[in-house]
């Protein structure tokens, strides 16, 4: 109990300090113009409370990340709390904070154009491409996943395909009407509902009079308790626990709420604190998976007998620590987070095609024809096997924070900033993003040897350094020359 105590106050402390540092590095300040209010149009442009935008920057980034990737991470033992707190910390949440607010000094810019901006047009090609299909990825997975659960929880004649043709119906509507409209309105219930969970959790965690067995005094070596040489921790389990440390995803859907701040300096609680409450709700799960199964060999006996299904263990918990009604909201807030996440990542997915395009978004036909490609892309994977789909999202992911840690760093360094606050985990984030897709067996990787898979990682990110440190040279030579 000591150590979770310590992480909860650790992630707390570090918005305050470490977030309060990176603030005043990157320079937030009430008199920089935003685009909610310059570039207004009534539908993405749109002042809104900063309750509001927290709660909808909260809720597009949560997902199901830091519940299912949070109890598929602690299977890995102990070294799964350090990197939910300190990737929280250190990464996810500067990558959040820091690309939200280049985003409001770019009038709002989705997350392709940053990157190109910063790292050239070839890149902004490739970035364009690359975040609407995980876009797409991440609309397929999340609504299979709510269809499922409901459909558990229903009559028979309410079964799957009802729910995905529901949420998918939801989905449009979302994309579609202005943000205040639905998703504005809606989200403070989902928020709601997903909070209620994670308090209710902590409170049976403090009080309730459950034992966390986090196995610290043992070390923190490997205790998968499958084939250990298929899941080592690195980087097995940097890329399980994703949306609860870093997450490429988030840096999609910080733009999307650049558009509807009204003061830069609410960035911080807005983009890194909600990264921080995530990283929260993760510790919390990770907690409660190893205290209710009585330890990480009790959790790889539940999941294999469940079918390693991180589903059935969060409505057990969720019901017998909560009671009826308490699991019937935690479950709702367990359903809430993949669709208040998957609206809108197609939403993100409609404003990064208009953008590169450069189509007007003011008249609902042309969202609408946009949206129908979209959505038929959507409706094509779902035929795709879930497994593949969730392991393609999941390396996907952590490589579209490479792309954005190295953009935001390429931006600090031009700007005269202390760029070692996003180059560390730029760098580290390479290397475990390398090393996946290298080690990790077909269909998404190339099944390499461990070794060679890590080293051709490490590798790789000293390659981008140097890059970068010659490419930085070169800029203040010229800068010199000109001065």
């Amino acid at each position: 109990m000591i150590s979770f105590l310590t992480a909860l106050a650790v992630l707390v402390g570090g918005y305050f300090i470490y977030g309060a540092l990176v603030d005043r590095l990157i320079g937030t300040s009430k008199s920089t113009p935003m685009p909610a209010n310059t570039m207004a149009d009534g539908v993405d442009y749109i002042p809104m409370a900063p309750w509001r935008v927290f709660l909808i920057q909260f809720l597009n980034i949560a997902g199901l990340g830091p519940i299912f990737g949070a109890i598929m991470g602690i299977m890995f033992g102990p070294a799964a709390f350090l990197w939910i707190v300190l990737g929280t910390i250190f990464a996810g949440a500067v990558h959040d904070f820091l690309s939200g607010v280049i985003s409001i000094r770019m009038g709002g810019a989705s997350l392709p154009e940053i990157v190109g901006h910063e790292l050239g047009g070839g890149i902004k090609q490739v970035m364009r491409a690359f975040s609407v299909l995980l876009l797409v990825l991440v609309g397929a997975v999340f609504v299979l996943t709510p269809a499922d659960i409901i459909a558990g929880m229903t009559p028979e004649w309410l079964d799957r395909s009802v729910w995905i043709a529901v949420i998918l119906g939801y989905y449009l509507l979302a994309t579609l009407l202005p943000v205040d409209k639905l998703i504005g309105n809606l989200y403070p219930v989902f928020g709601f509902a997903l909070l209620f969970m994670a308090v209710g959790l902590l409170g049976y965690l403090l009080f309730g009079g459950a034992v966390i067995p986090d196995g610290f005094s043992e070390g923190v070596a490997n205790r998968f308790a499958g084939d250990r040489s298929s899941h080592p921790i690195f980087p097995m389990m940097f890329v399980s626990i994703a949306c609860g440390a870093i997450s490429g995803f988030h840096a999609t859907q910080s733009p999307m709420m650049a558009r509807c701040l009204t003061n830069e300096k609410l960035a911080r609680p807005i983009f890194y604190g909600a990264m921080v409450t995530e990283g929260i709700v993760a510790l919390i799960w990770a907690a409660a998976a190893i205290a209710f199964t009585g330890g990480y060999a009790g959790l790889s006996q539940y999941m294999a007998a469940h079918g390693n299904s991180a589903g059935a263990l969060v409505n057990e918990i969720s019901f017998t620590w909560l009671g009826t009604a308490g699991g019937i909201l935690a479950i709702l807030g367990v359903v809430a987070a993949p669709i208040s996440t998957g609206d809108t990542a197609l939403r993100s997915a409609r404003l990064i095609v208009a953008d590169f395009m450069k189509f007007d978004q003011k008249s609902i036909w042309r969202r609408v024809a946009l949206c129908v490609p979209i959505f038929g892309a959507v409706f094509a994977l779902m035929f795709i096997d879930f497994n593949v789909l969730w392991r393609y999202f999941a390396w996907s992911n952590q490589t579209l924070a490479v792309f954005t840690l190295w953009a935001v760093t390429v931006y600090m360094a031009r700007h005269g900033k202390a760029y070692i606050i996003s180059l560390c985990p730029a760098m580290f984030m390479t290397a475990v993003s390398v090393s996946y897709l290298l080690f990790a067996r077909s269909p998404e990787g190339f099944g390499i040897d461990l070794p060679l898979a890590v080293a051709a990682g490490i590798l790789v990110a000293t390659a981008f350094l140097a890059i970068f440190v010659r490419w930085h040279r070169r800029a203040g030579n010229q800068l010199s020359k000109a001065l």
